[in-house]
């Protein structure tokens, strides 16, 4: 839903690509310091259960923002691969991998911290991975799926990003429950949308 966005904000999205590679740093270090906010963010979220008397609302807070300044670096990399024409299958393979690993620890601290269903964030796991494993396996059959489905990686994690920055106790509740509907809504289309080419 958001690539009609980044179509959009193709000026916007060349021009961070263009700042940071002039730092000459490669892609693949930016995808790494994506990962780091991922995992801080993830530990955050844990903080509760890690610490007593911490509450629930400065974890959820400080989690949030780590998760979505983890979000800008992992555009960031992808701006810089093409402002440098370094866009490259292992690059693309590193990305993809450590992608699915950033949003399973979100979704564990979030369980493990207390401040969503453990149940839901499983179920918020697996049909996220089943949305990005329905892509990869379409696409080996040369059936293009991006863009296809109402809630792509980038609009789950925006959605636990921003609803966690609310000062509602049961916001990460409702933001894992918004994206097991989201990634469950793309499941069924990539799904549909496969089967009706092949």
């Amino acid at each position: 839903m958001l690539n009609r966005f980044r179509r959009a904000l193709g000026p916007l999205l060349d021009g961070i690509g263009s700042f940071f590679a002039k730092s000459g740093i490669s892609p693949n270090f930016w995808t790494l310091v994506s990962l780091l906010f991922a995992v801080a963010s993830g530990l955050t979220y844990m903080s509760p259960l890690l610490a007593a008397g911490i509450g629930w609302y400065y974890p959820s807070l400080a989690g949030s923002i780590m998760l979505l300044i983890s979000g800008f670096f992992d555009i960031v990399d992808g701006s810089v691969a093409r402002t440098l024409k370094q866009c490259s299958k292992k690059g693309a393979f590193l990305d993809s991998i450590l992608d699915k690993i950033s949003e399973s620890l979100i979704f564990i601290g979030i369980a493990v911290g207390g401040l969503a269903s453990p149940l839901f964030c499983q179920v918020a796991i697996s049909l996220s991975l089943m949305v990005s494993y329905a892509r990869s396996r379409s696409e080996s059959m040369g059936i293009e799926l991006k863009g296809v489905g109402v809630g792509e990686r980038a609009e789950r994690l925006l959605s636990v990003g921003f609803l966690g920055l609310i000062p509602l106790e049961d916001s990460l509740q409702y933001a894992v429950l918004l994206v097991c509907v989201l990634a469950g809504i793309t499941l069924c289309q990539r799904i549909i949308f496969s089967i009706r080419r092949l």
